[in-house]
């Protein structure tokens, strides 16, 4: 019964995040048509974030290490084990900002706009597409946008999830352009919806995240780049572990 109850909830959450796009949709299509108008498109996605969740009874709670200066750029570096991680950093990011994501998500139904404008998709598997997506993310910290960009490259098929290897890209990044990094743990979202949720489907319930400290990397070198992706490995991590969930570390 649980579990026919947590599959029909899945399909509320899909109808709430699709009804309220469409409804915003003329709003986002105007707001993707100039980049000067993309600081208004991510303030209205981290809304439609929020009220998508919570319309299914989902939420999102953030604690700080510290508060976080958004007037700055910055590249946030959460993990990944849930589609939730996405609309919570909409929420979280307060200034203007773009994700790094998979390429299938440019022909997504709700990504698709995104990932056709402000955004940046990246086929990992192509050294040419990696190239041009990290020039890409380049030229946005250039011009004062942070980059959202999760470390692992994706979601993994563990459940429990399993906290995998991180890619060095986005620490190469930041220390090229002597951009701070912040690492966000995302402590539980995949107990309330794991992955896309078709699985196991979803339930009410709050999302925690840890906002922690940003990481300057202005003396570092492209020689650190292993050891700040290590550094901020080890402090998502540490914080898993202490708040006793049952994810695994790599």
């Amino acid at each position: 019964m649980k579990m026919i109850l947590k599959k029909v909830h899945i399909y509320l959450y899909v109808i709430s995040v699709a009804l309220s796009y469409f409804i915003l949709w003329p709003f986002f299509k105007y707001l993707s048509k100039a980049p000067s108008r993309y600081h208004s498109m991510n303030k209205l996605r981290g809304a439609w974030g929020f009220i998508s969740s919570a319309l299914v009874g989902i939420f999102y709670n953030f604690k700080y290490e510290e508060p976080i200066d958004w007037s700055k750029t910055y590249i946030i570096c959460p993990n990944h084990a849930s589609n939730l991680d996405i609309s919570a950093m909409c929420v979280l990011v307060n200034n203007n900002c773009s994700f790094m994501g998979k390429q299938e998500l440019e022909d997504g139904l709700v990504t698709g706009l995104f990932f056709r404008s402000v955004d940046v998709p990246v086929n990992r598997d192509s050294k040419i597409s990696s190239f041009r997506a990290f020039k890409k993310a380049s030229e946005k910290l250039q011009n004062g946008i942070s980059m959202v960009i999760f470390p692992e490259g994706g979601i993994s098929d563990n459940y429990p999830p399993k906290l995998c290897e991180f890619k060095n890209g986005p620490f190469r990044l930041a220390i090229e352009h002597k951009i701070p990094v912040i690492p966000v743990t995302s402590a539980n979202t995949w107990e309330i919806l794991w992955d896309t949720g078709t699985k196991y489907g979803s339930r009410p319930g709050i999302c925690d995240f840890y906002v922690h400290k940003p990481i300057d990397t202005s003396n570092l070198t492209i020689t650190d780049a292993d050891t700040l992706r290590d550094e901020v490995f080890a402090i998502i991590a540490d914080k898993l572990k202490a708040t006793e969930k049952l994810y695994t570390i790599a």
